[in-house]
Formats: C-alpha cells, sequence, structure tokens
C-alpha cells in the first residue's frame, strides 16, 4: 500500500485579519481553522503529518498537540519555501503527499480521499485540485494545453489578460509524489512580482522533465473557501454552519429555522429533538432524544439527556438528566447536576450541585455547593449561602424535605430528610429528620408610626387639600 503523507502550510502572518490571535487559530463553528484541516486530513489514515508553523507556532502546537509534527518556517518566503522546511521530515520517504492550507477549513475528508485516488489512478507525479470559479479573482489559474494537460499554474498577480479570463483556479491543495517534490523544490526561483518561491512553479519543472502533471476538479467550489479576512471568516463560517445543520437534520433532528441556529461542530444530537431559532450549542455538548431547546438558549459542554426541556436558558458545563426541565431564563454553572425529572424554573441558578430526581427549584433561588435529595420543593428567593469570604462551604438536603421562600441556607449545613424549613427563615445549624426551622425576628407593629413619618405628613396634608 502506497504511503500517504501531509503537509500543512501554517506560518503566514494573516495580517488583513487585523488581530491579535494568530489567523488559523480563528474558530468557524466551535474549531480552530487549522484544526478542520488536520481533522479531516486525519480520516485519511495517514503515516505522517507534518505542519510547517511560523508566526504564532507555539499556540498552534499547542492547540494541535500531537497530533502533528511541526516544522519552522522562520521567514515567509512562499508556498515551494514553506514546504521545503518539510525535507528533514519528509524528503527520503517514498509516497504520496498531501499539501493544504491551515486557513481553507471547509475541505473534506471525502475531497482529500478523491483526490488521492485520482492522483495514484493517472500515475501523476503532482495533481492540483481544481474548482470552477465564476468569479476567479485573486486564485491562481489552472493552464490547460489544447489537449487539456496541465501545463502551469498562474498566480493572480502574474496572470496576462488571456489567462486572468479563465475560470479554473487553483484551490491551493495539491497531491504529489514525494520524492519528486522535494527534488523539484531545490530548482524553484523566487523570480516573480512578489518575490516568492511559489509551490506551483514545480508543475513547469515537471513539464519540462516530461513528467505526468494531472488536474482533478471538485464538484464544490465553496469548499475551497480561504480565510484571509473577517468576511471570508464570516462566510465559510455561514458554509460550515449549514453544513452542521443540514446533517442533524438529515440524522432527524428537526430546526425550526436553520439559518438562525448554531451548532459547534463537536455537537451530538439525537433524533426528534426539536430547536428553536436562536439556539447555540457548542463545544463538546451532547443532546438526546426527544428533548426540546427553546430559542434564545445557549449549552456550551453540557449534557442533556433524553426528554429534556430548556426554555431560554444558558448552561455551561453541566448535566441534565432525562425528563428534567429548566427555565426560561435560568443558569447552570459548571457542575449542575439536575436529577431526572427534575425542575428548575425562572431566574434560577445553580453552581456545583446536586439537583435530586423530582426536585422542584421553582424561582428567583440561587444553589450553589450544594447535594438536594430528591421531592424537595425549594421555595421562592431561597439562597444558599456558599462562601464566607475566605472559603466555598457545601450544604447537605434530605429527601422529601421542603424549603420555605425566602429562606437563606447559610453553609455548611446538615437538612435530614423530612425536615421542614419555615418561610423567612436564616438556617445556621443543623436540622434533624422530621423537624421544622423557624429562624426569624418576630413580627413587631408599632401603632401610629405613620403619622409621625415626615413623608406622611406631607401626604396627609395633601389629601387634606382635596
Amino acid at each position: 500500500m502506497t504511503a500517504k503523507y501531509a503537509i500543512i502550510l501554517a506560518a503566514g502572518q494573516g495580517t488583513r485579519m487585523k488581530s491579535k490571535l494568530y489567523k488559523v487559530l480563528h474558530p468557524v463553528c466551535g474549531k480552530p481553522m487549522v484544526e478542520h484541516v488536520l481533522t479531516q486530513i486525519e480520516k485519511n489514515d495517514m503515516d505522517e503529518i507534518v505542519t510547517v508553523v511560523g508566526h504564532g507556532a507555539q499556540k498552534v502546537e499547542e492547540t494541535l498537540g500531537t497530533r502533528t509534527k511541526y516544522t519552522l518556517q522562520a521567514e515567509q518566503l512562499g508556498t515551494g519555501h514553506a514546504v521545503l522546511q518539510a525535507e528533514s521530515l519528509l524528503g527520503d520517504r517514498d509516497g504520496m503527499t498531501l499539501i493544504a492550507c491551515g486557513d481553507t477549513p471547509l475541505f473534506t475528508a471525502k475531497t482529500f480521499s478523491e483526490l488521492f485516488e485520482y492522483h495514484k489512478s493517472k500515475g501523476a507525479v503532482a495533481t492540483v485540485l481544481t474548482a470552477k470559479a465564476e468569479n476567479p479573482f485573486g486564485y491562481g489559474r489552472i493552464i490547460r494545453n489544447e489537449l487539456g494537460i496541465v501545463e502551469k499554474i498562474v498566480e493572480q498577480k502574474d496572470t496576462n489578460k488571456e489567462e486572468a479570463a479563465v475560470k479554473e483556479i487553483n484551490t491551493g491543495v495539491y497531491c504529489f509524489d514525494n520524492k519528486e517534490l522535494f527534488h523539484a523544490l531545490h530548482k524553484i526561483s523566487n523570480d516573480n512580482s512578489q518575490g516568492e518561491y511559489y509551490l506551483t512553479d514545480v508543475m513547469e519543472i515537471f513539464q519540462q522533465e516530461g513528467k505526468v502533471v494531472a488536474a482533478y476538479r471538485m464538484k464544490d467550489f465553496s469548499e475551497s473557501m480561504g480565510v484571509n479576512d473577517r468576511i471570508a471568516l464570516s462566510k465559510a463560517t455561514a458554509v460550515m454552519r449549514m453544513r452542521i445543520n443540514e446533517e442533524h437534520m438529515r440524522n432527524g433532528v428537526t430546526l425550526i429555522d436553520p439559518q438562525n441556529t448554531y451548532i459547534d461542530t463537536d455537537v451530538k444530537i439525537g433524533s426528534d429533538t426539536v430547536i428553536e431559532p436562536g439556539v447555540q450549542l457548542k463545544g463538546h455538548t451532547v443532546i438526546g432524544n426527544d428533548c426540546f431547546i427553546g430559542a434564545h438558549s445557549e449549552i456550551l459542554d453540557s449534557v442533556i439527556e433524553d426528554n429534556v426541556t430548556v426554555t431560554a436558558s444558558y448552561l455551561e458545563e453541566a448535566i441534565m438528566h432525562k425528563e428534567s426541565n429548566i427555565g426560561p431564563y435560568s443558569h447552570l454553572r459548571p457542575q449542575a447536576d439536575i436529577g431526572e425529572a427534575a425542575h428548575i424554573g425562572n431566574f434560577v441558578e445553580v453552581k456545583k450541585a446536586h439537583i435530586g430526581k423530582n426536585t422542584k427549584v421553582g424561582h428567583l433561588t440561587y444553589v450553589g455547593d450544594a447535594t438536594l435529595g430528591k421531592e424537595i420543593n425549594v421555595g421562592c428567593g431561597t439562597i444558599f449561602v456558599n462562601y464566607d469570604g475566605i472559603n466555598k462551604h457545601h450544604t447537605n438536603v434530605g429527601d422529601y424535605s421542603f424549603i420555605g421562600s425566602g429562606s437563606n441556607i447559610i453553609a455548611p449545613v446538615e437538612i435530614s430528610d423530612h425536615a421542614y424549613v419555615a418561610a423567612g427563615s436564616t438556617i445556621t445549624d443543623d436540622i434533624s429528620s422530621h423537624d421544622m426551622a423557624i429562624a426569624r425576628g418576630r413580627q413587631v407593629n408599632k401603632k401610629g408610626y405613620f403619622d409621625h413619618y415626615p413623608v406622611a405628613k406631607a401626604a396627609i396634608e395633601a389629601e387634606k387639600k382635596q
């Protein structure tokens, strides 16, 4: 079996992005562009992948980790010079080498596979991946002879009038015979308008040596979209978003308004789940079957089990077990664990807390650093006071307990099963099973106080004048 290698070009600075963030690290649907490229290449069972880094090299390496080897292009002297930096890692090996750019996040594993197969079937020393562009400005042109054989690739700035009219463009992806590639790279020059060493110049060298140069035209031009500025980034994101959304819909997910639904590439969603407009599903979120995700909810790195309802709420690094529900306008912070059939109502915040089966936290409540058992009712306006200004403390509430409205639970405290907290209490001590705790001052009525209140006196005078 022929060995397969890949070189990802990711050394350019990307000045047109006007950003402190290195260009290939700008995200498209939740994943840096260069990681999209690497992920699709990996699906082709590669023997070795090398990423050429330059500006922002350390951050690229931190992002991609050990999934690829690296080589440094200290000076950006063109694509040919960039590929040559990988010679010490790949130069002496037999096999096929794929070249791709780290700022082209839309290429698919299928397209790369088809390019490998076409290259192999043609017995070519080099195969360029091409596409037809209605507006080819900015792309290198594929120049063929009268027999349709590729003679050369001409960069936009070096085209004459006839060459500029050609609509078949170079996508920037190639497949080469590995040894022949590095042999030819030593022969190219930088005699062009940019003063750079173009990778495309090896095509003419191969032609002069009588070797086969092929071109494989892909069907979907949108895959070839490169990202050089924020406008292109938004266009690439829109294409990726629709690709992701269509795949989920084909798999049985209902998206009410796909144009306004934002799902990252690593999100998983079960069948018969309904997602309303404005929803954002981010990171490695997993959503089960038969769920309902209401409009404008945002869910990050969370697990949503089957038959869960999320209404206009924000979840981050949380889990909701089957048949539970939340919202509207509630917030699950990291390590929030919502039990089976539990109810989290409106304007509730839960952080680092487990809410047991069938427990109800209706509204206007904060639950932090706590474990709540099953079948508990937590009244409106309850606060689990977990922070003493230095340390966080934990509270446990037993099964079948009742927490009255407006209560403050001062951690650390243990509330046993079947305990009752009277509304308006501030709880600082443990409560035994079947006991009720009342911790509030007695009501005192001040007779005639209204008559002596300065504002009240003015109101009384005004009332007399009417």
